[in-house]
């Protein structure tokens, strides 16, 4: 069978603290809630902790375990600290950091190795798969000395911070620990509550993106046990059900293991990166209601248009299908005037997207391709046509068909609804209203692939293909442009647009594209002016709106996000666009797998086992955003399993 591979970290990353605390791991408990840090063990970003607790939905998330920092006593009677912490003050201490001597990623869990002369020490730790408890076990490996574990806490919003003259964080006595803010517990052996703020804490992560980054941790107590070579010390910590504790954290961690292994033999893979890929899909996965996909970890909750994209990778590419049927019912259940539902992550349910219904509609097509799940057709066919009749009469943000060519326009002003939706002050950076290039191949492809799964049930589908007939006829003569690749937006407000960015690779990677003729040659210049080891560019270097790096404060990294910043993501488009151009420009063999060479590389580089949001548009393409994308992972591994 084949397993993921174990990703390994000696000491010349684990004692460097800059290397190692730019590495992050995450472990999520299927319901939207993770744990997550550094090798270095150092916080670096508010979200960091060992117990982050999903709310509602996915992004109403509360952190409240922070840290376990272990402190050995030797039998010598000298105290050794192996926590690491950044404080305000600019100190670095603990420096527990300095005595790591290997960091292991096996089976999606993360375990550290301490040590101290003939004593060695180390930590794994896993999550109860849907519930909020994470277990956290310290073993010694060698050696005779007592080990104390201090609970650093707190209780708040994730995007937040808590500060000490807010008053104590509210604790309580229970059974071998304590209730914290009446939110979570912790239970563990020889739990001796404390009571006290350690001020200052700082997260440079923070910092750098501009947000505040100092908070203040409630100790609120810790655990202790005198070991032996072999034995454990068991800490638990779990929200919701406080009264009932969730099995040992042994068993948690096995369990884990095991639960690991067999998402991995589901998905069947190839290789060994096949097998990271898709143990790094199981991440984002998770249920409330239903099966729903959790955008990016550990800031994002669900989005629909982020849900779709990703379908294929992470449902279909994983033998999920029977959860994704699921799924794809339910955001059938939130269409209305023809629109998905795109996210609540904001409070409020918002329809405030061009394409993601129509991603929607490809991944329902897709779903039906696969599975030959003739009775989810015939279910949804009736939806899907209303996405088509609320289109073509006209729906929110102007989103509506050119009667006078059959094209897809949208754009209301204060806003961006395509997937370059970023806005500074209210205002969309990237607004591209008009008829944008991908919008209209998605609709293009969405009437072709309606049209197929109509003929699937036995209805009539004339309709649709005259629609699209003459969209495509549109589209041919609307978007190629002089400069030898397709506008990326036509009829603007200020005319055609002529920038060169990615999107126009959907008009030849998707199933029921209208790929244009002079294909080889936007390929080619999209291949010399966009591809990175990483991805695409999301703007040519050289357009005066080009940012070469997406770093700075929210206003520079937003001005920045789709004005070249590189986008991992998009090499599902890229290639599937390869392999339709094959002939013309490109050995299906060389192209694609040098791509992948970078996503592969990129696996140990930031967020371990997983692919980042973004990285810089400039070499060295320093990656940035969140560590753990799920269209970043779903698209590289479609295109791992579609390449063979």
């Amino acid at each position: 069978m084949v397993t993921a591979p174990p990703i390994v970290f000696g000491p010349q990353v684990c004692a460097d603290l800059d290397a190692g605390a730019a590495r992050e791991w995450l472990v999520t408990d299927g319901r939207g809630g993770y744990a997550t840090g550094t090798v270095a063990g150092l916080r670096t970003r508010r979200y960091h902790g060992l117990l982050v607790v999903a709310g509602q939905t996915a992004a109403a998330r509360h952190v409240g375990l922070v840290a376990l920092d272990p402190v050995i006593t030797l039998p010598s009677g000298a105290v050794i600290r192996l926590g690491t912490h950044e404080w305000a003050s600019g100190a670095v201490a603990p420096q527990g950091y300095r005595l790591l001597e290997s960091f292991t990623v096996i089976d999606g869990l993360p375990s550290w190795r301490w040590r101290i002369g003939d004593v060695v020490v180390e930590r794994e730790l896993a999550m109860v798969h849907g519930s909020p408890s994470v277990a956290v076990v310290h073993r010694l490996v060698s050696g005779t000395a007592t080990l104390t574990l201090e609970a650093l806490c707190t209780w708040r919003d994730a995007h937040g911070e808590r500060r000490a003259d807010g008053g104590d964080l509210p604790m309580t006595a229970a059974d071998d620990g304590a209730v914290i803010a009446d939110a979570y517990r912790l239970a563990g052996p020889g739990w001796r509550p404390a009571g006290e703020w350690y001020a200052g804490a700082y997260a440079r992560e923070e910092a750098a993106r501009g947000l505040n980054a100092v908070e203040d941790l409630w100790y609120a107590g810790s655990f202790s046990a005198d070991l032996r070579e072999g034995e454990v010390i068991e800490v638990s910590a779990w929200a919701g059900d406080l009264a009932t504790r969730p099995p040992r954290p042994t068993a948690v961690v096995e369990a884990a293991r095991r639960r690991a292994r067999a998402v991995v033999a589901a998905a069947k893979p190839a290789d060994g990166t096949r097998a990271a890929l898709a143990l790094a899909a199981d991440a984002f996965v998770i249920r409330h209601a239903a099966p729903d996909v959790v955008a990016g970890y550990p800031w994002f909750g669900a989005w629909s248009r982020d849900t779709m994209i990703s379908y294929e990778g992470l449902f279909l590419a994983t033998g999920r299908s029977d959860e994704g049927r699921e799924l794809l019912r339910w955001y059938a259940a939130t269409m209305s005037e023809g629109m998905c539902a795109n996210t609540a992550d904001t409070g409020a349910t918002e329809y405030n997207t061009a394409d993601g219904t129509l991603w929607f509609l490809h991944a329902v097509a897709r779903h039906v391709e696969r599975t030959g799940d003739a009775d989810l057709a015939a279910e949804l066919v009736d939806p899907l046509m209303s996405v088509v009749v609320s289109h073509v009469a006209g729906t929110r943000y102007g989103i509506r068909v050119d009667g006078s060519d059959g094209l897809l326009t949208q754009g209301a002003p204060g806003y961006a609804l395509t997937w370059m939706d970023a806005r500074v002050d209210g205002v969309a950076v990237t607004p591209r209203i008009g008829k944008a290039v991908e919008i209209n191949a998605l609709w293009i492809n969405g009437l072709g692939a309606l049209a197929r799964l109509r003929t699937l049930v036995g209805r009539d589908a004339a309709d649709l293909v005259a629609l699209r007939d003459r969209a495509v006829a549109s589209f041919a003569r609307r978007f190629p442009a002089p400069t030898g690749w397709l506008y990326d937006v036509v009829d603007g407000p200020g005319g055609d647009d002529p920038a060169l960015r990615p999107n126009q690779l959907l008009a030849w990677s998707l199933p029921y594209a209208p790929r244009p003729a002079g294909g080889p040659t936007a390929f080619r210049a999209i291949s010399e002016n966009l591809l990175t080891p990483l991805g695409l560019r999301s703007l040519a270097p050289g357009d005066p709106a080009y940012r070469g790096v997406h770093r700075g404060g929210p206003v520079e990294r937003d001005h920045a996000y789709h004005q070249g910043t590189v986008w991992p993501w998009l090499i599902g488009p890229y290639v599937d666009a390869a392999m339709t151009l094959r002939d013309d420009v490109v050995s299906l063999r060389t192209v694609p797998t040098k791509l992948l060479v970078g996503i592969d590389v990129h696996l140990s580089e930031w967020g371990v086992g997983s692919v980042s949001e973004t990285a810089d548009a400039d070499p060295p393409h320093r990656a940035t955003g969140c560590p753990f994308q799920a269209w970043s992972v779903a698209e590289a591994l479609r295109v791992h399993e579609s390449i063979g």
